[in-house]
């Protein structure tokens, strides 16, 4: 607790001044000038002794259950008068440091033992686990003269989790059987990409090769095999957590954009009924096992949410021995970075290693600006060098991308807004390779 003089105080101080200096020149005032002071004094310590004797107020704070990455929220902050007096109050919460919250700080009075209910919007600006600190209360004294500053009620953590509305808007369009709609193409398998489902009576149109003639001897009709799509595959998420993906692209880094490509993908194959692992590096050094089924959709929440870049440049090999160490199953590896001219060889041997075991993806996020300086207008010098550059820089990445290919890995080249449902549209026609 401390105490504060407010502007009233600071006021009364400055007129008992002005007083001073006048009865400087007219001396009858003086003693008038000391006796208004004096009476200002007693009022003044009285006014404090009174606001610190007395009862405050208490706080309780709600937050949601979760909050996403630059998405607004409400947090509700119950203030209770303790005392048998109104009071009034000014009140600020204590808001993460990387956070939005326009309506704070909030004025008003709460009457006699009553409370009121402070909602206020706010947008937190990081991922991960963050803390409210404790309450901020400033209280007026009964004359106005003092303000006590109180830290009331108590920390609190919670967790911000990836702005995951992408997948939750594919969920409802799934639910509506209105896939196309969301961009996510559902292709026909090649037979070996297929299981043996049920038998059911022969309809017009099917093909000779689903009879089974076996079956429609014994009926005496026509009988066709009914066949679904493989299960229970393994889709193991490689995501590059170092330094170069550290890079904002819009609102939101390159990371976080790949994250929310992540879940997307995610909520899509474990609706299939695959597997899904992830496994990061690059100074970020996790592991979660293939989990299966759509329940499992919190797990992977859980995992990714608090995941966070370094300064740290990143070992593919390191990173592709490691992966062969904890999945020894035949999966499709889709590995997530941003790729750079350089690195040809630091890149392609490790993932010809994993090559050798499973099928494998390279995702790479490419930066909305260098698209932006090849389509920008070249009106002076400097314009033209900074075509010249984007130019050559994407000339090198697609030499190496396109080296990466000839060794039959797969390969996907998009910026941010497109990302999500090409690798979603990638996953979907690879995955019977696996």
């Amino acid at each position: 607790m401390s105490l504060r003089p407010t502007q009233p105080l600071l006021w009364v101080l400055t007129l008992w001044a002005l007083l001073g200096l006048s009865a400087s020149w007219w001396k009858p005032a003086e003693e008038f000038w000391r006796i208004l002071g004096l009476v200002f004094l007693v009022v003044a310590i009285l006014d404090a002794v009174f606001l610190c004797l007395r009862k405050g107020v208490a706080a309780q704070r709600r937050l949601p259950g979760r909050f996403a990455l630059n998405v607004e929220g409400e947090v509700t902050v119950r203030l209770t008068n303790l005392r048998k007096r109104p009071a009034s109050l000014q009140m600020y919460d204590g808001i993460p440091s990387d956070s939005e919250a326009e309506l704070l700080p909030w004025s008003g009075r709460i009457k006699a033992k009553g409370f009121t209910d402070v909602t206020y919007p706010i947008t937190l600006k990081k991922r991960g686990e963050t803390w409210f600190d404790l309450v901020h209360v400033l209280e007026k004294s009964f004359v106005g003269f003092w303000g006590r500053r109180l830290l009331i009620g108590e920390e609190q953590s919670t967790k911000v989790y990836p702005n995951y509305q992408p997948v939750l808007r594919y969920a409802l369009l799934a639910m509506e059987h209105r896939q196309e709609q969301s961009g996510i193409v559902r292709k026909n398998r090649a037979g070996l990409s297929r299981d043996f489902h049920q038998l059911r009576d022969y309809q017009m149109g099917d093909s000779l090769s689903q009879v089974d003639w076996k079956a429609s001897s014994k009926r005496q009709t026509l009988i066709s095999r009914d066949f679904q799509e493989q299960r229970d595959q393994s889709v193991i998420l490689m995501v590059d957590s170092g330094r170069r993906m550290r890079v904002m692209d819009g609102e939101l880094s390159q990371f976080d954009h790949c994250l929310n490509s992540m879940l997307l993908l995610s909520y899509i194959a474990l609706r299939q009924g695959d597997h899904v692992g992830v496994l990061s590096f690059g100074g970020t050094e996790r592991w979660l096992p293939p989990v299966k089924g759509a329940h499992h959709m919190t797990t992977v929440l859980n995992h990714l949410y608090n995941y966070e870049t370094s300064p740290f440049p990143s070992d593919f090999s390191e990173a592709a021995e490691r992966l062969l160490r904890q999945q020894r199953r035949r999966s499709l590896v889709i590995v997530l970075t941003n790729l750079r001219g350089e690195d040809g060889d630091e890149l392609s041997e490790p993932l010809r290693l994993l090559r050798r075991k499973h099928v494998v993806v390279l995702a790479n996020l490419r930066e909305t600006g260098i698209d932006q300086l090849l389509e920008a207008e070249m009106n002076d010098f400097d314009s033209a060098l900074s075509y010249l550059g984007a130019l050559d820089y994407s000339a090198e990445r697609e030499a190496v991308l396109k080296n990466i290919r000839s060794h039959g890995i797969v390969t996907l080249d998009e910026t941010a807004q497109v990302f999500p449902i090409a690798l979603a549209n990638t996953y979907l026609d690879t995955r019977e390779s696996i």
